[in-house]
Order: structure tokens, then C-alpha cells, then sequence
């Protein structure tokens, strides 16, 4: 019966390695994220229950996990810190779909190309880096972490491709690698001619979209919805996850037909290029009209008083609920001004999206992937 190993270990040779033995020996893996703190770990292997720990020291624990089915390949937590955690199962067969599309459309050739893995691996854009090379032969170089100068060197020595988030993108110079691989958060503009902006979830096995154009095998649709025009993005291919695995069990999330429901809300244009909005559950109803926060933080960003920037709402007696801009200034003594921030919003999109609060702030509160943690801001 196939056994589920998780690998609390860091970045490097040591990981493949491990993720290799235990494919070979007909396991799925359980990527662990070494930063996370002793209580949030424990909560992760009670709730999704592996059945061997394999840890940086070396040490190899037999627990009293719950098996998983032949042909699942990774078990991918999505939460953990907070709360029960929730794991996305992987097959290999949909690992080396994810694979082989990913690879087609970037024209990875193995005797030419060479992946660098810097982001965590316990997240799927870090840990499809690592798959996507064992899969097709690729060779890849692995790393414990993100480093600027790491990253800008590594090209000049052989690396060709690699994966970033919007945050990393912006400290290195990625000028030397064929392609850059952008996801984790909407990406910033202005993005060099080498960067791929991508689209996807650890459910659909890494980026289903590039450039706004779905993968070969990939469908798209959009639900119906009453979202100020948008809708529901679902997404339907051969690398979605085959189940959710956590403390009571598994859960299948696929909808009619093989469909899965992401939870963004998006268009699909005439040609087929998809825009993503945001998450529904994200948007911002101030006076009767919807405003999403992704386009809202694209514009204030270009302010240059503002290094980082984070939108989301707060309850209005007036208007219901109001667009709240929560920024880091360049110079935090001399912070961008409310009206000049509603000024630069108003010049592209409907008043009622410049935010009608400022929130300066020392830094955003953001998960262990990158992302704005949006509910943590006050």
C-alpha cells in the first residue's frame, strides 16, 4: 500500500533526491516548509497525516499516517499556520501533464535549458520547478532559498530558467536567463521581454495560463456571476489535483464535468485571453458599486512614493464599505498624500475606486509564499 512521505527538508541536492526515492518506491510526498514554527508543523502531520517524516538531520520516522492511493504523487498543503490544514493531492499523472505543458509552451529543450529552484519548495511554484525537471529530464540546480545575488549569478553559469514572485522579481536582475516564470500575485507592469506572467493554484499542479493564454489541454470558462461583469473562473485539464486530503478525510472539488471552480473571479475575451480580477470573495462593494482590488493597487503603484501597496476595504456608515489603500512610502517621512493617491486612481478607473482612506504603514502582512494576507489588514 502506497505510504505518504513528507520531507522537512531544505532546498537542495538532499530534497530531489528524496522525492526521487520515494517515487521510486511508490510514495507521494509531502513537501514541508522548514520555516514554519513547531505548533503550525505538528498541525500540518496530524492533519494530513504522513506515514514516514523524513527530517534535515537525517532521521527517517515511521508514523501512524493514513496511506494514500496508488498513483497519487505530492500532497501540497494550502494552509497550515492557521487552523486545520488542507492538502491539494497530485497524481503523477497530472504532474507530468503539468509538465509536459509547461515545457512545450516555454520550448524547454534538456540538452540546452537549465531550471533554478529558488522559491519554497513546500509551494507549488518552488516544487513544480523540481517535478517539471525530474518529469522531463531538465537539469536543475536547487537552492535553500531566495538570494539576489544567487539568482543574477546562477545565469551566468548555465541556469536558463526560473520561477519568481512579483516581490523577488523586483530585487534581481533576471536579464540573463531565457525565461522568468512570474506568479504568486498580480504582476507588476513595465515587466521585461524574458518574464511569463502566469495563472494558476497549487490545484491546477503550478501555471495553467500564460500570458493570458490557457496551456495546450487546458480549458476555460467562466461562470455565470453578477460580479460587476465577471464571473467565476473555472479551470478543466489533465494536471488538477485528484482530491483535498485532510484530518477528516478527502474531499473531491471538481464540479460537473471535471471542472474546477477557482474562486477568482475573471472574462474570457472574444480571442480567448482570460484577465483575473481578483478573488470573489476579495471584492469591495462601496455605494452599490463593485471595485476589485488588483487593478486599484496596479495604478497606485506607479506613485513614486510608494513602495508597496495593499487595497482592501473597511465598513463606511455612508457607503456601505469603502476602498482602504494600505501603503509602505518610499520615504517614510514623507509619505504620498490621500488625495494625490485618489488623483492617480481616478485618472483610469471610476472614481469610486480611488480609496477614500490611507493606511501608512512600516510593512504588508504577507503568508510564507509571498502573498498579501489581505484579512490581517486593519
Amino acid at each position: 500500500m502506497a505510504g505518504l512521505v513528507a520531507l522537512d527538508l531544505p532546498g537542495g541536492p538532499g530534497f530531489v533526491e528524496a522525492l526521487v526515492r520515494a517515487w521510486d518506491g511508490g510514495d507521494a510526498v509531502l513537501p514541508v516548509d522548514p520555516r514554519l514554527p513547531a505548533p503550525a508543523r505538528a498541525r500540518l502531520l496530524a492533519d494530513l497525516a504522513p506515514t514516514v517524516l523524513v527530517e534535515a538531520d537525517g532521521r527517517t520516522t515511521l508514523r501512524h499516517g493514513r496511506p494514500v492511493e496508488a498513483g497519487d504523487a505530492l500532497v501540497v498543503a494550502t494552509s497550515g499556520t492557521t487552523g486545520s490544514a488542507k492538502g491539494v493531492v497530485l497524481t503523477h499523472d497530472a504532474v507530468r501533464a503539468s509538465a509536459l505543458a509547461t515545457s512545450a509552451r516555454l520550448g524547454v529543450d534538456p540538452d540546452h535549458d537549465h531550471w533554478l529552484a529558488c522559491l519554497p519548495l513546500a509551494h507549488i511554484g518552488g516544487l513544480s520547478v523540481v517535478t517539471r525537471s525530474v518529469v522531463t529530464g531538465t537539469p536543475v540546480t536547487v537552492r535553500p532559498g531566495f538570494d539576489t545575488d544567487d539568482v543574477a549569478d546562477r545565469s551566468r553559469h548555465g541556469a536558463t530558467l526560473v520561477s519568481l514572485v512579483a516581490t523577488a522579481l523586483r530585487r534581481v536582475d533576471t536579464s540573463g536567463y531565457r525565461a522568468v516564470l512570474l506568479g504568486g500575485a498580480a504582476p507588476p507592469e513595465g515587466l521585461p521581454a524574458n518574464v511569463v506572467t502566469t495563472y494558476g493554484a497549487t490545484e491546477t499542479g503550478s501555471g495553467v495560463v500564460y500570458d493570458g493564454v490557457a496551456l495546450d489541454g487546458v480549458d476555460l470558462c467562466i461562470g455565470d456571476g453578477t460580479l460587476g461583469g465577471a464571473g467565476e473562473v473555472l479551470v478543466r485539464g489533465p494536471m488538477l489535483l485528484r482530491a483535498y486530503r485532510g484530518a477528516d478525510g478527502e474531499v473531491d472539488p471538481l464540479v460537473a464535468d471535471g471542472w474546477f471552480p477557482t474562486g477568482d473571479a475573471g472574462e474570457l475575451a472574444a480571442d480567448g485571453t482570460l484577465t483575473v480580477f481578483g478573488r470573489m470573495a476579495e471584492v469591495v462593494v462601496t455605494g452599490g458599486e463593485k471595485v476589485w482590488p488588483v487593478p486599484v493597487e496596479a495604478v497606485l503603484a506607479r506613485h513614486p512614493g510608494v513602495a508597496e501597496v495593499a487595497v482592501w476595504k473597511r465598513p463606511d456608515p455612508e457607503w456601505g464599505e469603502r476602498v482602504v489603500a494600505w501603503v509602505v512610502p518610499t520615504d517614510s517621512g514623507c509619505p504620498p498624500a490621500l488625495g494625490e493617491l485618489r488623483d492617480l486612481v481616478a485618472g483610469e478607473l471610476p472614481r469610486w475606486a480611488a480609496p477614500k482612506e490611507l493606511v501608512v504603514v512600516d510593512a504588508l502582512p504577507r503568508t510564507l509564499g509571498g502573498k498579501v494576507r489581505r484579512l490581517a489588514l486593519r
